[in-house]
């Protein structure tokens, strides 16, 4: 697991409210009166934060909710390191735009990495395998771009694509993204996000992937059933 861990290394170290619910609003989404304040005749426009309605979730068997509490913890692990990675690549990039020299650039970003690597080495080599799968998600998540590319436009091709390699032997790969639209595991990573953020476990800030929490809201949750034995 050591050399898995190597790649999740290189992702951090390159880059260093309240919610509705469904009473709302059957159909999902905010009245158009709370979306404007209105002073002596003039209307003021206030731009809300699109959110996920949060609904009750369905975990009839035991099998499932175990599954889902055991994810849950999973993705609560991850989520730090994956926004510590992209508060970094702000401040990365907000810095590289202000250095002309591209000796100087390569010198910074070598500093940031050997400081992300010792502050947070010992850390992620204790992820586990689903952990570092989860982070991977979250990366893109937090940052709007996979890890297999952060790692190409940070370093090079040839180290992105050695990356991605290294992760294959462990069914990871680099180039996985965040799609809770599309991917049930992600929907419910983002499931678990919005909960936590509700009940105050973890400061949940925006994804910068396009989501339509409205479709999201409506989408079930399921949970993985354990494969059958040969």
């Amino acid at each position: 697991m050591k050399v898995y861990f190597k790649y999740i290394i290189v992702c951090c170290l390159l880059i260093n409210s309240n919610f509705l619910f469904s009473q709302e609003e059957a159909n999902g989404t905010i009245p158009l009166t709370e979306r404007y304040t209105i002073f002596e005749g003039d209307t003021l426009l206030i731009e809300l934060d699109e959110v996920f309605l949060l609904k009750k979730i369905n975990l009839p068997t035991s099998y499932e909710r175990k599954y889902y509490y055991w994810f849950r913890k999973k993705v609560l692990k991850a989520y730090p390191y994956a926004q510590i990675a992209a508060d970094s690549l702000e401040i990365l990039n907000a810095n590289l735009d202000k250095i002309k020299s591209s000796r100087k650039k390569k010198a910074y970003t070598k500093t940031m990495q050997k400081y992300m690597e010792e502050e947070f080495t010992d850390q992620l080599k204790k992820l586990t395998r689903m952990e570092g799968r989860i982070l991977i998600k979250l990366l893109d998540r937090q940052t709007g771009v996979v890890a297999y590319d952060l790692v190409k436009d940070y370093r090079s091709g040839w180290k992105a694509f050695w990356y991605n390699t290294t992760a294959n032997v462990f069914k990871l790969s680099l180039k996985d993204g965040y799609d809770p639209m599309n991917n049930n595991e992600d929907l419910l990573i983002e499931n678990i996000l919005q909960r936590a953020s509700v009940e105050g476990i973890i400061t949940l800030k925006p994804s910068k992937k396009d989501l339509d929490y409205t479709i999201l809201a409506e989408k079930p949750l399921i949970i993985p059933q354990p494969k059958e034995k040969k």
